[in-house]
């Protein structure tokens, strides 16, 4: 008893309940970065560029860890999403505008988490005409039926599941002083292919949802300034797993994929290229993990998509309410859901153009949520006092540059031959 009551004194075990209280949408919005799309474009670069391109994930590190933390300050500081505060600052017709260009990536990205669980469960013997219905109805029973607390924690345990991305890159047996080597003296291209994959890393990194969804599930868990500590601590869990996971699965695939000369047109062709030079065992982790993160993210887009539209536009938003409480809400989420399987199912799908490009598109219009995002969290109208200090205004603009001018060099540059080489693959 003794013990117990030292426990309910301690300062540090008050911390610890007051950070898993809450933990969650940091972990939760940094995991669902690696999903179909982005083990796709990890998997590409891992086999076309070996270790050339793990340097990419360092800087991107630091702009994901910085722009999260601008969501959950404006988040526990306004009380309101992203959506709202754009159409309050901005207004409907320039916030129709830019959610007009991420429904459609939205749509593109949800249909491809279905060809993750399509692809996935076809390595398992699993037919796609099987597996995507199933995955659906359970995705669709799960926002109907459930809470944002079941949700939430559904969605933890499917972030941890993610990890099985390292077992699989160890038993791939890399070269770790090459991958050393890669990060310290990176050798950096200026073809349009390069430049494709460059930008599809940092497009399924730093997604433009991902601040949608970050602000709106702060929101949702009733996060304020008092617990900035702790859910500032979860952003950072959040991003640190998001570029780990990332890492090794380009590890996985530049140790096995890139040293045969193997190519892939998707992330399910990553798992079985890698059974003959990493055995069967390696090959059923990536799908396992490829399935986890494709089922998970399939629920999470169609979700944040639905709300950061019903936030702009006024409507009831959340998985608290019921179908008839925000119907908007639901029906947006359904159709997403009912597009993206239908173009899975469709035969002959060109899923690997759909991937590469929906990555593509997050990256040119990353820059114009960011600039919203940095117009208000600069101000003192929005924020207060708590506005943005010179270093994140720093990391900020120049991530926002830099998308400009690779988007800038990716249309000057021969990428057209690039994607007519993957469409023919």
């Amino acid at each position: 008893m003794r013990i117990i009551e030292n426990l309910k004194n301690s300062p540090a075990a008050r911390n610890l309940v007051m950070f898993l209280a809450i933990l969650g949408p940091g972990i939760v919005t940094g995991s669902v970065d690696n999903d179909a799309g982005g083990i796709t474009t990890y998997s590409v670069a891992g086999a076309l560029y070996g270790y050339n391109l793990l340097w990419t994930l360092i800087p991107s590190f630091i702009a994901l860890l910085v722009i999260q933390e601008m969501n959950l300050r404006m988040g526990v500081i306004t009380g309101k999403g992203l959506a709202d505060l754009i159409r309050e600052n901005f207004g409907v017709k320039v916030t129709a505008f830019i959610f007009l260009g991420l429904i459609i990536a939205d749509i593109g990205n949800t249909a491809t988490e279905f060809a993750g669980v399509a692809g996935s469960m076809d390595i398992f013997g699993v037919s796609k005409y099987i597996s995507v219905p199933l995955t659906a109805i359970a995705v669709w029973i799960l926002a109907t039926k459930g809470n944002y607390k079941i949700a939430e924690r559904i969605f933890l345990f499917f972030s941890f599941c993610l990890l099985f991305y390292i077992i699989s890159a160890v038993m791939a047996k890399p070269d770790w002083r090459e991958i050393s080597t890669a990060l310290v003296h990176p050798h950096a291209k200026f073809s349009g292919e390069y430049l494709s994959i460059v930008l599809g890393i940092i497009g399924t990194t730093i997604a433009p949802w991902m601040q949608f969804y970050m602000q709106s599930a702060v929101i949702e868990k009733g996060i304020t300034i008092k617990d900035y500590k702790f859910a500032f601590l979860d952003v950072v869990i959040g991003c640190t797993a998001t570029v780990v996971v990332a890492f090794f699965i380009m590890v996985a695939c530049a140790a096995t994929l890139n040293k045969n000369g193997v190519v892939i047109r998707e992330a399910s062709d990553a798992a079985m290229a890698l059974k003959p030079f990493a055995g069967v065992l390696a090959s059923q982790v990536f799908a396992f993990g490829l399935f986890i993160a494709s089922a998970f993210s399939a629920t999470i887009l169609p979700l944040a998509t639905a709300f950061y539209v019903c936030e702009a536009f006024g409507f009831e938003a959340g998985i608290d309410k019921r179908v008839d409480e925000a119907p908007q809400f639901y029906w947006l989420f359904g159709s997403i859901i009912a597009v993206a399987v239908g173009i899975i199912l469709w035969p002959n799908a060109p899923l690997i153009t759909i991937t590469i490009w929906t990555q593509v598109i997050n990256a040119m219009l990353l820059p114009v949520v960011l600039l919203s995002m940095i117009y208000m969290v600069n101000s003192p109208y929005v924020m207060g006092t708590h506005v943005n200090n010179k270093f994140q205004n720093f990391i900020g603009w120049s991530t926002t540059i830099l998308l400009i001018v690779l988007t800038g060099m990716l249309l000057l540059s021969p990428a057209v031959t690039f994607f007519r080489k993957i469409i023919s693959w």
